[in-house]
């Protein structure tokens, strides 16, 4: 086996044994600061602009150096199969170019909230949860004519780009060319957390979410017995990516939960959080414990309540232990995520990515206080359960040999 990716995921590859090529630097960034890596990004506001830049430059510019790549390895390694990170688009190229006799099998894995266009679903990017019946349909049709207009020059942009490879992009929206291209397709979540799709390829299949590592290597805070006490705990986290800002969901929900009888766990995701979240707000109050990361996999099965802006490994993972959600997001696919937390019943979505204080402290307590929320949270932690996903690709990848 051999993994191609990003220099950064060198190490993780050698601890688990696996042989590393990294991509070439015209495809090869820190996905944990875009914005370093693309000058102008960070100027634009969270929405559809930003969402925009993203595709034609995070996604589709590194194309032809990512398919260029895969062609040079699978030379040196020739291999069975491909599985391949939905955003790593060059792979699309591989089962453009050549027939499935002369090519490995593609599988593709969906890694956000599913972006597969529906009759049954509005468009991928403002969050629209599902409208039943013909009102739902006609509205998801009138939603899907203007975002296809407006997609019309990021369509054109990636017909060039895969042309330059020689090859042609089929009909349709780009998101479902991700989905169909590929030989198989396996979507990282469960039913009850995913929009149905009455119109789904035969080889889209949702396989559940994968677990994360324990961290039973990471050395606990002194604080853990706390965890344990009999308070409430509830964790807020704005996950690996959009933390730069503390005070866009960290500082506003430690603000709104100061004091209470509660206790509040800040996971701020970066080494120097702890000390900017405390000089953000004057002081740290008594009930609340600020780090940079926490086990999460160790954390959640105390947990009463995840505050968070919607990552969709993070609000999964929470999930799969039960816990309800506060959901603040507006990067990236995270409205896609809170729409689909309020959806699913498992908790509420403020519909902004910097929510006041007060919003967050009186969404809090509603999680905390109707049930409903944890029932739902822990119904969809027994369906996340009864999916094994590693089995179900080792079970595909197998049977390609067949």
């Amino acid at each position: 086996m051999v993994f191609l990716g990003g220099a950064r995921f060198a190490v993780a590859a050698e601890r688990a044994g696996v042989r590393f090529v990294a991509l070439p630097a015209g495809a090869d960034f820190d996905d944990r600061d875009l914005d370093t890596s693309f000058p102008g990004r960070s100027s634009l506001p969270p929405g559809p602009e930003r969402l925009a830049f993203d595709a034609r430059h995070v996604f589709l510019d590194p194309i032809p150096v990512q398919y260029r790549a895969l062609l040079a390895l699978l030379a040196d390694f020739p291999a069975d199969a491909v599985i391949a990170d939905a955003f790593l688009q060059g792979a699309l190229a591989l089962a453009l170019a050549r027939p499935r006799p002369e090519r490995p099998a593609l599988i593709g894995i969906g890694v956000t909230p599913s972006m597969l266009p529906s009759v049954d679903t509005a468009p991928f990017g403002p969050g629209l949860p599902p409208l039943p019946g013909e009102e739902g349909r006609a509205r998801n049709r009138a939603l899907r004519e203007e975002a296809d207009r407006r997609g019309e020059p990021l369509r054109r942009h990636a017909e060039e780009v895969y042309a330059e490879l020689g090859v042609r992009l089929p009909e349709g929206p780009r998101g479902l060319a991700a989905v169909t291209v590929p030989d198989h397709f396996l979507q990282l979540t469960v039913p009850g957390f995913e929009y149905p799709r009455s119109d789904a390829p035969a080889g889209y299949r949702l396989i559940g979410a994968l677990p994360g590592p324990i961290g039973s290597e990471q050395p606990l805070p002194p604080w853990w017995d706390e965890v344990t006490g009999g308070r409430p705990v509830v964790v807020v986290t704005q996950g690996t990516l959009a933390n730069t800002d503390l005070g866009e969901l960290v500082a506003p929900t430690v603000t709104a939960l100061a004091g209470r009888d509660v206790l509040v766990v800040a996971a701020t995701g970066r080494p120097e959080g702890p000390r900017a979240l405390a000089e953000r707000i004057g002081g740290l109050p008594g009930n609340v414990r600020a780090v940079d990361h926490v086990p999460f996999e160790r954390l959640l099965p105390h947990t009463d309540v995840l505050v968070t802006n919607g990552g969709y490994g993070g609000v999964q993972t929470a999930l799969r232990y039960g816990v309800p959600l506060v959901v603040a997001g507006a990067s990236e696919d995270k409205p896609e995520v809170a729409a689909r937390v309020r959806w699913s019943g498992v908790g509420l979505d403020l519909r902004t990515g910097r929510p006041a204080p007060d919003e967050v402290g009186r969404a809090v307590d509603r999680v905390l206080g109707e049930g409903r929320f944890r029932e739902r949270a822990r119904a969809l932690g027994a369906e996340f359960a009864e999916y094994r996903p590693f089995d179900t690709i080792a079970e595909l990848v197998e049977s390609l040999g067949r």
